[in-house]
């Protein structure tokens, strides 16, 4: 039934790769107008024609986009969009997958959560519903994040969304390979130069 919205959003959003099981179900709910994996996860996925947020200058004045520094940070920004592939508004910011050619193929795509201030921040999970499971585990009325997660586990079970562990301190926290803030820094110092600004 969202075959081809689903296509469209991989297109989009993904450069065409495989949409993961659980962002697919999180995807279709939403569409249904389900509200309970957004109550649990707090996240509100792009609808098609949204600008990925790090393309989004329509903040900008015209004095700003004419300011050198401005450019070189947009410029940068541009080519990280390649690798930062947003899907949905939630935690700080925005959250997808960080599918920079140097990270391992042989392992799940990384997590990343990019927020208001264009900083990256890596998330622990192996899925995106596991890294949204563990951040909002913070907030929530249980104080211990251990236990709080392990319920929102529970409940993302019943609602069809297993995740790999119930447990917040076996989820997967690998190191990226190429540091998402580090090359956001190398392109910006390299637009900096291209405009003569070093």
């Amino acid at each position: 039934m969202y075959d081809e919205r689903l296509a469209e959003f991989s297109r989009e959003r993904l450069d065409g790769r495989p949409i993961p099981d659980d962002l697919r179900v999180l995807l279709v709910a939403q569409w249904e107008g389900r509200t309970d994996f957004a109550r649990l996860l707090d996240l509100d996925f792009f609808e098609a024609g949204e600008v990925h947020p790090l393309l989004d200058t329509s903040y900008l004045s015209e004095k700003e986009l004419a300011d050198p520094e401005m450019q070189a940070v947009n410029a940068a920004a541009a080519q990280m969009a390649q690798y930062v592939k947003l899907v949905a508004k939630g935690g700080n910011g925005w959250v997808g997958y960080w599918l920079h050619p140097g990270e391992p193929a042989d392992r799940v795509w990384h997590l990343i959560e990019l927020d208001t201030e264009f900083t990256f921040w890596g998330l622990a999970g192996r899925t995106l519903a596991e890294g949204s499971a563990a951040e909002r585990a913070r907030y929530q009325d249980e104080p211990d994040k251990r236990i709080a997660f392990a319920q929102l586990a529970a409940e993302l079970a019943e609602l069809g969304v297993p995740l790999s562990t119930q447990d917040h301190d076996a989820l997967d926290d690998a190191e990226y390979t190429v540091d998402p803030e580090e090359l956001m820094e190398e392109l910006i110092e390299a637009e900096r130069e291209k405009l003569g600004l070093r």
